[in-house]
Order: structure tokens, then sequence, then C-alpha cells
């Protein structure tokens, strides 16, 4: 398995980024890889995500958890491999929220794709999240 986590403090309410995250269609708005995005239905369990993050081939995900404001996980399947995102909201003591994201690739050649892909894929996630926060701040 391969796991990357990266986390960001927002003053936010964890309803306030919920938000965006509940409004795919303008994920674009704060995630600049994103060119465009389609869902098959509403944010909830089971639905379909198609991105199509700049430049490169359509991405399909489905949105394998949810629960509004704290967590939303989705995944997508590649190759005999699981590519599982978790995208989680906490409240902080003072105020705010903390959110993190957390991606995990499974499967049988996992340790061995994962460290060539997933950094490629996690990149931009301090960039999209700090976008994110400040759009929820807003």
């Amino acid at each position: 398995m391969w796991t990357y986590e990266h986390s960001v403090e927002t003053t936010a309410a964890p309803e306030a980024v919920w938000r965006h995250w509940e409004d795919v269609a303008n994920w674009g708005a704060w995630n600049a890889d994103i060119e465009k995005i389609e869902t098959t239905g509403p944010f909830a369990a089971g639905t379909g995500i198609t991105m199509h993050p700049a430049g490169q081939d359509p991405v399909e995900l489905t949105l394998a958890e949810v629960r509004a404001p704290e967590v939303f996980v989705d995944e997508a399947r590649f190759d005999g491999l699981l590519f599982r995102t978790t995208h989680r909201t906490a409240p902080l003591p003072a105020g705010g929220a903390r959110i993190t994201y957390r991606m995990e690739i499974t499967g049988a050649a996992a340790d061995a794709v994962g460290p060539q892909v997933g950094p490629g894929i996690t990149a931009d996630w301090p960039d999209t999240m700090a976008a994110l926060a400040r759009r929820a701040e807003a």
C-alpha cells in the first residue's frame, strides 16, 4: 500500500468547507487542475464523477462514502489498483477547521506503482487545499 496525507487549517467552519465539496460542478473554481467535471447524480455514496484534469485523460471516480460535514471518500480503479482518497474536515477547538486529504493506493502492484504515480497525483494538494480554504473563508 502507498499512502500520502496532507492537512491545512482554516478559519472557516467545517460546514463552509463542505458547501464547496458538495458543489462538484464548481470544483474547478478552487482546483486549478480541473478543466471540466461531471456527475451522475447528487453528492451521495454511489454517485459517479468524471473529472477532466487539464491536458490529461478523464478520471472516473465513485463516491464511496459521504457524511456531511465530516468526510467524503472517492475511489478510482486502474489496472487492478484502488485509488482511495479521503477528504475530511474537523472542527478546531478555537474555531475553524482542519482539512485533511489522504490517498491510499492498494492492490497487487501498489508497492511498486504507488511511489511512481502517487506523488504526481498528490503534488498539487497543498495549493488546492489552500485555495479551498480561502474560498470557504470568503
